[in-house]
């Protein structure tokens, strides 16, 4: 089923009933509640979020898991990449989500440079994350083997660390922009070995961005941790959309995002009649005004 077909399934106006939380949803999601859900078989729900309000609603909605993507930089702040995204953005970013979300478990990312210097620069950074932004583990992009010696530093610190392989977007200059990762059999074992290398350093989980969806399964298999896919097929322990796609704020999202709502086209219609409703002068009448 194509994105826009999914859309006009699921049209607010034909559907209006919110679905409820899963029965039996956790009061708090930890990191070992990822591993139990691969081990039974579960799939683990993640979305992106960058402020307070959409943090409460995927906490209300019974979302597993919130990261707080560097991804930010260009669904919230307009740049082309995530490489203009700094320390500081994330900081401001994760705190505001940490304050509108308390059940799902949050992660954030080390944005471009964060975690490329130096082991003891990552530490740092890593920690600013926890102890600033109030972030209960991190994510790294951990395409370059230099990487691993950092995720196993972290996690000595009782750091937790979330690892991401396949597509890395701070690095799409290199990768000559954003491709599908890992076709063929030779770029495939590469990935399969980045993916077990994470694994080894001590992370609780593995992102797969766009890569093909039989890899991932392989990839899956493989793994004693947690996958979780984003363009990467079904058979991930999970997935994760930004959420902006997911809602229909973006205008042209990625083939493999299906958009559940097009609140573009909703706010749009708001902004419009309220700019019609001003210069009518039908708005403020009397019941929104004082006397």
């Amino acid at each position: 089923m194509s994105g826009q077909e999914h859309t006009n399934a699921t049209n607010p106006t034909t559907s209006p009933k919110v679905p409820p939380a899963p029965k039996g949803t956790l009061k708090k999601v930890r990191i070992g509640h990822l591993q139990e859900m691969k081990a039974a078989g579960r799939p683990i729900t993640f979305v992106t979020a960058y402020d307070a309000p959409m943090a409460g609603i995927a906490d209300q909605a019974g979302i597993d898991a919130i990261l707080v993507g560097d991804s930010v930089g260009m669904t919230v702040h307009g740049f082309e990449t995530t490489l203009p995204v700094t320390m500081d953005m994330m900081i401001m970013h994760t705190s505001a989500v940490a304050r509108g979300a308390r059940r799902p478990l949050l992660v954030a990312d080390l944005p471009f440079m964060a975690f490329q210097i130096s082991p003891e620069k990552t530490m740092e950074n890593a920690g600013r994350l926890m102890q600033e932004g109030g972030a209960e583990a991190v994510k790294l992009e951990t395409n370059d083997p230099h990487v691993l010696e950092s995720i196993e530093r972290l996690v000595s610190a009782g750091i937790p660390v979330m690892g991401h392989v396949g597509l890395t977007p701070q690095s799409v200059h290199s990768t000559s922009g954003y491709r599908v990762q890992g076709r063929g059999e030779d770029a495939a074992n590469i990935l399969i070995e980045q993916a077990l290398g994470v694994q080894a350093a001590g992370a609780f989980a593995v992102v797969l961005e766009l890569v093909p969806a039989e890899l991932a399964r392989r990839v899956t298999a493989e793994l004693k941790i947690p996958t979780i896919g984003i363009g990467a097929g079904v058979n991930c322990d999970g997935q994760v959309l930004v959420l902006h796609d997911l809602i229909g704020l973006t205008q042209s999202p990625p083939r493999f995002a299906r958009k559940y709502m097009d609140m573009h086209a909703g706010v749009l219609r708001g902004l419009r009649k309220y700019a019609r409703d001003v210069r009518e002068r039908s708005y403020p009448d009397p019941g929104h005004s004082y006397e």
